[in-house]
Formats: structure tokens, C-alpha cells, sequence
């Protein structure tokens, strides 16, 4: 009773902050069609609990020093059954299409990332995807997510930026995961474009560079490099690149099928997960 007393003091104090998770993508809330079979999960207004006690109970949005990683992380209930989805504008959006897919394979998701960032390619808010995480632009949850997964690609292509950089940041990025949730299955979606003889340019290039990226780390890799042409898809774009709501719903549902061909659906109940599921490397 004592230490409940006192954690309750601890957390209603001064000591204890009002925290947002911050550099995490908002998403806007989720349009009658947009189909979310699960609720999105999005930081919230929490407080802030400097280690020394794990997080049992906190609740969803609470910020956490875990003194294990040295990092602030989020807490985020049910991580049994979370994707931890990194990712841009295309992933950002409440029914975006990488989320749509991994909801539809029994994922709740916990997005971080934010539109115009990539693996070289920044927005002047928060910074690529692993100079945002070591600086603490937006914050990875507490636990180990069921499945990881990188998507993204277009601003890099769009900005320019190089083979090797966008191979060097890939590299940090997923040592920086495997060394923060070495249990963690972890999964890579490439760049979004129309085929390479349809004018998809340097965005299907960089879509099948990352699939070698991929490869080396022995990651499930889905290449959707030509998605717009093979799947006639780009009557359904809103801009240059991104979807209408109906063409999120059709890749969310094309990203379902590639999933659970690549053995990636998510856990069962009693947490366990498919044993060959991390050995797959297949690229679409």
C-alpha cells in the first residue's frame, strides 16, 4: 500500500509531466469508410515516470525512462498484439494503407514517423527516420512489439538522395531496432510507384534497393515498386503520390495477401507467433 501511495503522489506531483509523443505523426481521425478494423493507436496527454519501477498499469500515452535502453519510451497497452509501424506520409494517415494491411492480419499499430521523412529525407520538423529516433523526435514504446515494420522510400527519391545514403541510414535504422527489441520479428514495405516501364523512375529504384537491404538483414521484404501499374492503381492517386481512400482500401487490402504469404500475421491470443516467419526474405 505504501508504494502505491507513493507512486500515486509521485505521478500527481510536480515531478510528473505532462507529455505528448513527440514527432510522432498525428493522424487525422479515421473517415467512416476508411475501414480500420482496429482502433489506431496515437500518443496521448500522459505523464512522465523517470525509471526505477516498471510501467505495470500505466496508462496509454505515459512516458517512460526505461534505464535499460537509456531512452524515454512510450507506454502503450497490449504490445503482445502492437506493430510498431515507422513510416511517411503514406503509413502516416489513420487508414493508410500500410496500416489497413497489417490491421487486416490481427495488428493493433502504434505509428512513429511523420509525412515527408524518409531514410535520408527530413521536413524541417522532425528528422529521417534514425536521426528522429536518436534524438528523441518521437519516441518507441516499452515492451517488444509483436512486429516491427520500416516503410518508406519516396521523399528519398524524391530529394535525391543517394544509394549509399539511403543504404547507410536503413543499416543504422535496423541495428538501432534489433539492438532495442532483439525478439522482435521486423519487416520492411518498399516505395510506392508505377513500374519501371511506366514511369516509375527512381521511386520503383528505390524500392528494389531496399529490398536488397532487406535481404542482407534477412527481413521479409514487400516491393511495391510497381503496385500503381500491376494492380491498375493510378486512376486511384490523389496527387503525384499519394492514394484516394479507395486505392488506401485496395493496397491495404493487396498489402494483406503479401503478408500472409510472408507468414506475418499476427500473434495468437496466447502471444505465440509463426516460427518461420522470420526467416522468410521473399520480395513481391
Amino acid at each position: 500500500m505504501r508504494k502505491a501511495s507513493a507512486l500515486t503522489r509521485f505521478v500527481a506531483s510536480g515531478i510528473a509531466i505532462a507529455a505528448l509523443l513527440g514527432g510522432c505523426g498525428k493522424a487525422p481521425a479515421a473517415t467512416p469508410d476508411s475501414g480500420v478494423p482496429f482502433p489506431v493507436r496515437e500518443a496521448a496527454a500522459g505523464g512522465y515516470q523517470a525509471g526505477g519501477r516498471e510501467p505495470i498499469g500505466l496508462p496509454d500515452g505515459f512516458v517512460y525512462r526505461n534505464l535499460a535502453s537509456g531512452r524515454d519510451e512510450v507506454v502503450v497497452p497490449d504490445m503482445r498484439h502492437t506493430a510498431l509501424l515507422i513510416g511517411d506520409s503514406q503509413s502516416e494517415p489513420a487508414d493508410g494503407w500500410p496500416r489497413l494491411g497489417l490491421a487486416a492480419i490481427g495488428y493493433k499499430v502504434h505509428f512513429c514517423g511523420l509525412g515527408g521523412t524518409g531514410f535520408v529525407a527530413s521536413n524541417g520538423k522532425t528528422g529521417n527516420y534514425i536521426d528522429a529516433l536518436q534524438r528523441g523526435d518521437w519516441k518507441l514504446p516499452y515492451g517488444t512489439p509483436a512486429l516491427i515494420v520500416i516503410q518508406g522510400g519516396g521523399n528519398d527519391a524524391a530529394r535525391g538522395a543517394t544509394d549509399a545514403q539511403i543504404v547507410a541510414n536503413a543499416d543504422r535504422l535496423i541495428a538501432a531496432l534489433k539492438d532495442r527489441y532483439p525478439r522482435a520479428r521486423m519487416a520492411m514495405i518498399g516505395t510506392l510507384a508505377r513500374g519501371a516501364n511506366y514511369g516509375g523512375g527512381r521511386r520503383t529504384q528505390v524500392d528494389a534497393l531496399l529490398g536488397t537491404v532487406a535481404a542482407r538483414h534477412g527481413l521479409p521484404f514487400v516491393g511495391v515498386g510497381d503496385w500503381l501499374s500491376k494492380y491498375n492503381l493510378a486512376k486511384n492517386l490523389a496527387d503525384a503520390v499519394h492514394m484516394d481512400a479507395a486505392g488506401r482500401r485496395s493496397l491495404g487490402g493487396l498489402l494483406e495477401i503479401r503478408l500472409r504469404q510472408l507468414g506475418l500475421e499476427g500473434p495468437a491470443l496466447d502471444g505465440t507467433v509463426p516460427a518461420t516467419a522470420s526467416a522468410l526474405t521473399s520480395a513481391d
